[in-house]
């Protein structure tokens, strides 16, 4: 206790030190010079000892904060030590504090920014090794079994042999969207603009995923009838954006109901392309995270409806490429609608 409390006053017993020592020194050199007035000799006391007063604590203030406080900046690197080298320590304590208090706000922010992230890194290494786990198990159980005896029967061949197959088709389109997806972030996937028309493009969608749809007795309509539109933009891309959310409503749509596709004009050159389904919709606590790689509104690890798990995530990626915005509104129980935009060509 005894050494805390010398080292808590320090600063005041030599900072009183210094001024009793030269403030003494002074009266004695008044006195002895000597004057017939008392009074004149308190008055050039006191302006004396105020002005040696102010001088030595702002000295020993600076002196202090300098040692101490720039210790404190340069452990949080809260500010670069080379700013103290060509101005004075500022004696502002609530501006220190002030910017102490902002350090701390912004750290705080910081920490629970990387808890997030970190969170998100451990659900996303658990997710694609959930997706890679699955066809793997599946390739490697009817290859096992083949070598052990189930090779002899050509029949049993061929079925194990064409379920394997599909698992290895998982795999490599489990990588090829994810090996998409970092280029696509890492700009390293070159879009190739081209004029073309959205309607017809949406259309060939359509034609594509008919039968899909029809198992389900799903309907693929346009909202109206349209005349060509043309769009300035990727059109492999655009393609697999508009497959990937058709093929999700259909996916999730129920049984004998229909995904209607609009394109409106919007202002400053731009159209919109929405669609929309009358299927299960989206609970709104998941709606925030749709686009993330290997996100699953479904918790329960059916994958009866195949894909990678990346479509959304892959979808989003490619709008931002173009420098558009993607939406999604959607009401559980009611239905889901996805919009996008694109500029128009000249």
């Amino acid at each position: 206790m005894t050494r805390v409390t010398k080292k808590s006053y320090k600063f005041a017993f030599k900072s009183a030190a210094y001024i009793t020592l030269i403030a003494s020194i002074v009266l004695a050199l008044m006195l002895y010079l000597g004057t017939d007035t008392s009074l004149w000799i308190v008055l050039w006391f006191a302006i004396a000892l105020y002005s040696m007063s102010f001088f030595i604590l702002q000295y020993r203030v600076e002196f202090f904060i300098y040692r101490r406080i720039k210790k404190i900046y340069d452990d949080v690197s809260l500010l670069e030590s080379t700013s103290f080298q060509n101005q004075p320590v500022t004696t502002d304590m609530v501006t220190l504090t002030r910017e102490i208090e902002k350090f701390a706000k912004d750290k705080k922010l910081e920490i629970e920014t990387l808890k997030v992230r970190e969170n998100y890194r451990k659900e996303f290494m658990g997710n694609v090794s959930h997706e890679l786990k699955t066809p793997l198990f599946t390739v490697q159980g009817y290859i096992h079994t083949l070598l052990d005896g189930a090779m002899e029967d050509k029949n049993i061949r061929k079925k194990y042999l064409q379920r394997a197959a599909k698992g290895v088709e998982r795999l490599t389109y489990i990588v090829k969207d994810l090996d998409m997806i970092s280029k696509l972030e890492a700009g390293e996937l070159n879009l190739e603009y081209e004029k073309f028309d959205i309607v017809e493009l949406i259309q060939g969608v359509f034609d594509l995923l008919e039968m899909r749809a029809a198992k389900k007795n799903i309907t693929l309509t346009f909202d109206m009838k349209y005349k060509p539109i043309d769009v300035w933009a990727d059109k492999e891309r655009i393609q697999q954006v508009v497959m990937n959310l058709v093929m999700n409503s259909i996916k999730y749509g129920k049984d004998d109901g229909t995904t209607e596709v609009s394109v409106e004009n919007l202002i400053k050159n731009k159209v919109i392309v929405r669609i929309t389904d009358n299927g299960e919709g989206i609970e709104k606590q998941h709606i925030p995270r749709l686009f993330e790689r290997f996100y699953r509104v479904d918790k329960s690890g059916n994958r009866k409806e195949g894909g990678s798990g990346l479509g959304l995530s892959i979808v989003k990626h490619i709008i931002e490429a173009h420098h558009e915005k993607i939406y999604v509104e959607s009401v559980h129980g009611v239905g889901s609608e996805f919009s996008f935009t694109l500029e128009k060509s000249k």
